[in-house]
C-alpha cells in the first residue's frame, strides 16, 4: 500500500536502503519509445550520493539496469522494470537506531504502523527509494518532450535565509548545473554553499526552496474537482522525503495582494490565448492553461545531525543520540532532479488521460 503513484502512466518503487537493490516497475508506457540506459543514467547521476563536497559522501554509482519491458532500445508497451543495487551500505553505522528512536525520521511512526522496522538506513523512509522516482521520471520526461516539447526544470531558489534571484521562465540547464548547489544565481550559489559547508562543520543541517518550472505546456491537462493538476502536483512532491510545504503561482504570497492585482488577465497574442501575467502558476480550475507551470517545494533541514539529541528509547525510556553515517548537510541539491521527476510523472500521466480522452491531439 501507498508504493504505486499514476493512473494510466503507473509507477511501483520498491526496496530498502540496506537491501540488495532499490527500483522500479513502470507500467502503461506507451511501446515504440526509444529508451536507453544511458539516458536514465544521466538523471541518476545528478541523484547520486557522494557527488560533491555537500552532499553525502556515501558512494554509490547508481547504475541502472533494465530488467524488462525493452527490447533493441524500444519500449514494449509492457512493464519497465528497473534496478539500481546498493553497493556501499554501512549498517553498523545504524546500530545504535535499533533501539532509539532518531527525532523527526520515521522511526517511530513505522514502529507504530507495522509493529517492525528496518532500522538500517531507513529502510523504506529513506531518500534512496527515490531512485526508483527518478529513474521512472527519465522515461516520463521523454514522453513529454517528444510528445509536446515539454521542458521542466527546477533549481534550489533558497538555502535558509538565503534566496536568489532568478527568473524561471528563462532559467537554463546549464546554469543550474552551473555549480554543486544548483543555483542558477552564481553570487548566492557561492554563499550557499559556506553555508551548507559550516552547517556540516557544526554538525547541523540547513532547509530550504526548490523551485521548478514546466515549459510547453499545453493547455487542457488536469482534472476538474479531486484530481485537479495542482492536487496531483502537490501530492506528488510532498511525498518525497523531508518535504513540508508545497505552493504553486504566487502560492501563500498572492494571499497579500488583492484580486483586482492578483488576477492574470487575458489577450491574445495572434497565435493563441495567453495571459499577461501568471500568478496563477500556469493552471486555473484545476486544468493547465498553457503558460508555464511554476512550483515551490519547501525540504525541512535533515534530520539526521551530528549534534547530541533528546529521544526515547523504545520502552520509552529517556535516551541521547548522536548521528551517524553519512547524510546531506542539506537535501536540495539532490532534491532538484526529485523534483522535476514528479512533475514528469504528473504530467506524463495527465498528457495520456488527456490524449485518451479527446484522441491523439491535445487541442482540446
Amino acid at each position: 500500500m501507498g508504493n504505486t503513484f499514476g493512473r494510466l502512466f503507473r509507477i511501483t518503487t520498491w526496496g530498502e536502503s540496506h537491501g540488495g537493490g532499490v527500483g522500479v516497475v513502470i507500467d502503461g508506457c506507451p511501446p515504440d519509445l526509444e529508451v536507453t540506459s544511458s539516458e536514465i543514467q544521466t538523471e541518476l547521476d545528478r541523484r547520486r550520493p557522494g557527488q560533491s563536497r555537500i552532499t553525502t559522501q556515501r558512494r554509490e554509482e547508481d547504475r541502472v539496469e533494465i530488467l524488462s519491458g525493452v527490447f533493441e532500445g524500444r519500449t514494449l508497451g509492457t512493464p519497465i522494470s528497473l534496478i539500481v543495487r546498493n553497493r556501499d551500505a554501512r549498517s553498523r553505522d545504524y546500530e545504535e537506531m535499533r533501539v532509539k528512536y532518531r527525532p523527526s525520521h520515521a522511526d517511530f511512526t513505522y514502529q507504530a504502523k507495522y509493529g517492525i522496522r528496518d532500522w538500517q538506513g531507513g529502510g523504506r523512509a529513506s531518500a534512496r527509494e527515490t531512485i526508483g522516482r527518478v529513474a521512472a521520471g527519465a522515461i516520463a520526461r521523454k514522453i513529454l518532450h517528444q510528445s509536446l516539447g515539454v521542458e521542466i526544470l527546477a533549481f534550489v531558489r533558497r538555502v535558509r535565509n538565503l534566496t536568489a534571484e532568478v527568473d524561471p521562465d528563462v532559467v537554463s540547464r546549464d546554469r543550474i548545473e552551473s555549480n554543486i548547489v544548483r543555483c542558477p544565481d552564481s553570487d548566492i550559489a557561492g554563499q550557499m554553499i559556506e553555508q551548507i559547508e559550516q552547517a556540516r562543520k557544526d554538525g547541523d543541517s540547513l532547509g530550504g526552496v526548490v523551485e521548478a518550472v514546466a515549459r510547453n505546456v499545453p493547455p487542457g491537462l488536469g482534472e476538474p474537482v479531486f484530481d485537479k493538476l495542482e492536487a496531483d502536483l502537490g501530492k506528488a512532491i510532498l511525498s518525497l522525503p523531508a518535504c513540508k510545504g508545497f505552493e504553486v503561482g504566487s502560492g501563500f504570497a498572492g494571499t497579500k495582494l488583492t484580486g483586482s492585482s492578483h488576477n492574470d488577465p487575458f489577450y491574445n497574442d495572434g497565435e493563441r490565448i495567453r495571459t499577461r501575467t501568471n500568478r496563477s502558476g500556469g493552471i486555473q480550475g484545476g486544468i493547465s492553461n498553457g503558460e508555464n507551470i511554476v512550483v515551490r517545494a519547501a525540504f525541512k533541514p535533515t534530520a539526521t545531525i551530528l549534534k547530541t539529541q533528546e529521544t526515547v528509547d523504545i520502552h520509552g525510556n529517556p535516551a541521547t543520540l548522536s548521528g551517524r553515517g553519512r547524510h546531506d548537510p542539506c537535501v536540495l541539491p539532490r532534491a532538484v532532479p526529485m523534483v522535476e521527476s514528479m512533475i514528469a510523472l504528473v504530467l506524463a500521466d495527465h498528457y495520456l488521460l488527456h490524449r485518451g480522452r479527446c484522441g491523439t491531439g491535445h487541442d482540446g
